[in-house]
């Protein structure tokens, strides 16, 4: 499977990798949805699973914050995310089957490179490349 065929709002990642990759406690993650500012899926188990959507924005909401933006001011430059959103982290079967058929370190390496070379226009470096940098040398 390669990157093309997964769409940005498909479920892939679970908490632990989301953890890892943003630096934020599972806690700060979960405060962050009850305030509509990411939307993951979650599993019949319950579990909840994120998008690089999802990802990117709590990487944007830990830079906001970073630079003492308050919460109130963070959902007026991110709009919250609703269950009907475009941006709404989606699971269906074929994507709960190709999250199954991959790795927790396959999922990290994909994430770790949609981050990096993702859906950006020529010459806009991302806000959070720099923010990443450090967790890959």
């Amino acid at each position: 499977m390669n990157n093309d065929e997964i769409r940005r709002n498909m479920a892939l990642f679970p908490i632990g990798i989301v953890m890892k990759l943003t630096d934020l406690t599972a806690r700060q993650i979960r405060y962050y949805e009850q305030h509509e500012l990411v939307k993951p899926a979650r599993t019949g188990g319950n579990q909840r699973l994120y998008s690089f959507i999802d990802v990117e924005r709590l990487l944007e909401i830990k830079n906001l914050i970073e630079k003492g933006v308050n919460i109130a001011g963070i959902k007026q430059v991110l709009s919250p995310i609703t269950q009907n959103s475009e941006e709404a982290t989606v699971i269906t079967v074929e994507t709960e089957q190709k999250r199954k058929e991959l790795s927790d370190s396959q999922l990290h390496k994909m994430l770790k490179q949609q981050l990096f070379t993702g859906n950006k226009r020529p010459n806009q470096v991302s806000l959070i490349q720099g923010e990443l940098s450090r967790f890959f040398h």
